[in-house]
């Protein structure tokens, strides 16, 4: 139909708005409103019933459909209402409102809900090697192509477009189905590396230059070039390279200086499905939702879903405190974070003798190791703010040239070395917060520090309080000394104990964070100089940085390589391999640690354990499900039709669907709640497909949970041809403890179905209510 056409259809569409029917149009309460002045003007993301045509609209008939359910097209200001008129992600827009302007919304036909608009935060040389893969041995990693051809969308601050890590040169062009580009108003000119980027900040005229450092690091962790003598102020030398290096970048920039917007989250998504990704990377924060709609990237990842789209997203760093897990919808790569056995080692040598054991990325050779210097706690000395070294704390503190002891929070860890270093402080020692336990951060100091464990804050504080007398100055002392870059540190890989745990509260019982992957002291690309005397930015530049947010474009690398070897699986496959190749035990064959208590993790935490890029690309067996099942599986949560409308952008009802307790689905993981006293038992079915060996047999290998027994109807799994499906009952009975023995909270066991090289690990999580 032509343009004009199109208009002429969609103005008498429009007049007949009032009176035309419009299916499940229904009035919903308008939610999470945190303002009780009516008047007060916020953006507010607004689901609408799908108008009959809506496929064939152009983008200016959609926005005047949209337009038509606002009180006027601008504000006052002349500033336009509507701010993203969606097209994939949903049915629905983005738009400046009062609250009182939304109740009078609610009594349009085609109005379904609104909500306010949330901000969330964000959340290499050495980790491909970690995971098996390498230059020397890239057997694997080539049969994948690096990735070459596949795009990755990376929803993040940006990106800095002429790092070497982004060098088009020897790359192939998009692909011929592309549509994405770099709009005039990203300040990023496209080329055969990057080969989209826009900004989303109310608008789609934003720049999609970084400014922060986070975006950058994350693309080319996930698809940055190979690039020798990588390091941090002259640490961790290697040869740094994305998990995909040949695959292309899509940009999208939704976080700026406030955090990420719901409302630009979903922008971006929309057009990341027009432009043709294939994954979408999301290293975004967010908190546990009652409701899908609510998690703008779970929301959004169900429209991905639908265009074959595999959507990767970060956990969150709420750990190590259960129940903290974001991004729990089945549909999404839940990734948390985890260590490599990489440390940049710097030790605290106390006057007592004892050493402690930190991190530090800045070792200057100019600084004497072997000089002794007294030690100053602030924190025992003034208030709040000078025990966290906060800007103006130390300006009435003696620290000259003495080492500093500062608490973390409030400011970065480098911020607090600027205070301390203009203080004239010599040193300075991080001391880490219980509940971060044994992880620590090698940071790019401008000043000699040293990260240590809480272990070791304990013994330091205890040593400076030994010695302090009556009038509150203690004698105590130490030097620092560096140990530069080691390797082969354990236990590793281990959960950092800031990564978010399950189990989550409410997608029904299914195990998440699906894998785990490096998130602790990541190097890549970084577009800032670091370390004393920054210069700004800089051409050459790389930084460590921790969190789940550097474990997701890992994982998401790792897609684009099975993607680009086996390139019409659904991202049902794509998942299930990635979570049934993942390994449960570290380098020297011991369930993974908690970094927390360095004791063994809960399933909750590590989920099917580090991801095996080399095993995910062969994984042997699959476990598919299809994008519909996902509509039983929300019914059986207690979703109503309108919610699901929301989320399918088409009406839906629970009326004509079988229902399916998350327990049920074909999920590569297990999980099950039962009563830890009573002898009970549950049993769920699995089918796998096969996409290894032709003629191949599967023999199960069972690991049981803590006071269980598994029993399966079949051991034995038998395929003659590709694709073929085989399916099998798991039966899971709780044993009747010993007399006076307290069961756990949460047990784990696994199914292992082993044909020559290929073991396709099935986890298997447990709940005791």
């Amino acid at each position: 139909m032509k343009s004009r056409q199109r208009l002429a259809l969609l103005t008498a569409f429009s007049s007949l708005l009032p009176i035309v029917a419009i299916v499940h149009a229904q009035l919903f309460p308008i939610v999470n409103e945190p303002n009780a002045d009516s008047n007060v003007l916020q953006t507010y993301i607004v689901n609408v019933d799908k108008p009959l045509g809506a496929d064939s609209f152009g983008a200016h008939e959609l926005r005047s459909y949209h337009e038509s359910f606002l009180p006027t097209p601008t504000l006052d200001s002349g500033a336009p209402r509507l701010i993203y008129s969606y097209r994939d992600v949903m049915s629905g827009f983005a738009a400046r409102l009062t609250p009182a302007e939304v109740a009078d919304m609610e009594s349009k036909p085609g109005f379904v809900h609104a909500r306010v608009d949330q901000v969330h935060p964000l959340l290499t040389t050495y980790t491909p090697e970690f995971m098996g893969l390498t230059q020397q041995n890239s057997a694997a990693w080539a049969s994948a192509g690096f990735g070459q051809g596949v795009v990755i969308g990376i929803l993040d601050t940006g990106i800095h477009p002429t790092h070497p890590s982004f060098d088009p040169a020897g790359m192939p062009p998009p692909p011929p189905n592309w549509r994405g580009n770099c709009s005039l108003a990203s300040g990023v000119w496209c080329n055969n590396k990057i080969i989209a980027a826009r900004g989303f900040n109310n608008s789609v005229d934003a720049t999609a230059l970084d400014t922060d450092g986070h975006g950058t690091h994350v693309a080319s962790t996930a698809a940055g070039n190979s690039l020798d003598n990588a390091n941090v102020l002259g640490r961790a030398f290697g040869t740094a390279t994305g998990m995909a290096p040949r695959a292309h970048l899509a940009i999208y920039k939704v976080c700026f200086e406030n955090g990420c917007a719901t409302s630009n989250t979903l922008a971006a998504i929309d057009q990341a499905i027009y432009d043709g990704v294939d994954i979408i990377s999301m290293s975004i924060g967010g908190n546990a939702t009652y409701r899908y709609y609510y998690d703008g990237i779970a929301q959004g990842s169900l429209a991905a879903l639908s265009h074959g789209i595999i959507a990767v997203a970060a956990a969150g760093n709420e750990g190590p405190a259960e129940n903290t897990l974001a991004h729990d919808a089945p549909w999404v790569l839940t990734v948390g974070a985890a260590s490599t056995d990489r440390r940049c080692r710097a030790i605290v040598k106390l006057g007592n003798g004892e050493e402690l054991e930190g991190e530090t990325a800045y070792q200057p050779s100019s600084f004497n190791q072997s000089r002794v210097l007294p030690i100053v706690y602030p924190g025992a000395i003034a208030g709040y703010d000078a025990m966290l070294c906060l800007k103006g704390s130390l300006d009435y503190i003696d620290v000259r040239q003495k080492i500093v002891l500062c608490h973390l929070g409030n400011n970065t860890n480098v911020e607090k070395g600027e205070v301390v270093y203009a203080a004239g402080g010599a040193a300075m020692v991080l001391l880490n917060p219980q509940y971060l336990g044994f992880t620590t951060f090698a940071d790019a100091h401008v000043l000699p520090a040293v990260y240590l464990t809480h272990y070791g804050r304990l013994q330091l504080t205890s040593y400076y309080y030994s010695l302090l007398n009556s009038s509150g100055v203690s004698a105590a002392n130490a030097s620092i000394v560096f140990h530069k870059t080691t390797y082969g540190n354990r236990p590793s890989p281990a959960v950092v104990a800031f990564s978010s745990r399950g189990p989550p509260p409410s997608n029904g019982g299914i195990l998440k964070p699906d894998v785990l992957a490096p998130g602790s002291n990541i190097l890549a690309a970084w577009p800032f100089a670091v370390g004393p005397n920054p210069s700004g930015l800089t051409v050459w530049t790389f930084n460590f940085e921790s969190g789940t947010s550097m474990a997701t474009p890992h994982v998401a690398g790792i897609t684009a390589l099975i993607k680009k070897k086996h390139p019409t699986w659904p991202p049902a496959y794509v998942n299930s391999a990635v979570i049934t190749s993942a390994k449960d035990v570290d380098l020297n064959g011991n369930p993974i640690a908690d970094e927390k208590l360095n004791r063994t993790a809960s399933i909750f935490a590590t989920g099917a354990g580090h991801v095996d890029p080399v095993r995910a690309m062969d994984p042997g067996l699959v476990y598919d499900i299809q994008p519909d099942d996902y509509v039983g599986y929300l019914c059986g949560l207690g979703y109503a039709d309108w919610e699901l409308q929301m989320l399918y952008n088409r009406p839906v009802t629970c009326s004509a669907v079988n229902w399916i307790p998350a327990s049920a689905m074909n999920y590569p993981s297990i999980q099950v709640s039962l009563p830890r006293r009573v002898r009970s038992t549950v049993t769920v079915s699995r089918t796998v497909t096969n996409v290894g060996d032709p003629r191949s047999v599967y023999t199960a290998r069972i690991t049981a949970p803590q006071l269980m027994r598994v029993d399966l109807s079949t051991h034995q799994l038998r395929f003659s041809r590709l694709y073929e499906e085989a399916s099998f009952d798991v039966t899971l009975t709780v044993i009747s403890p010993p007399s006076g023995f307290v069961p756990p909270k949460y047990a784990a066991g696994k199914i292992e179905w082993v044909s020559g090289n290929r073991v396709v690990k099935t986890p298997i999580a447990v709940k005791f209510v």
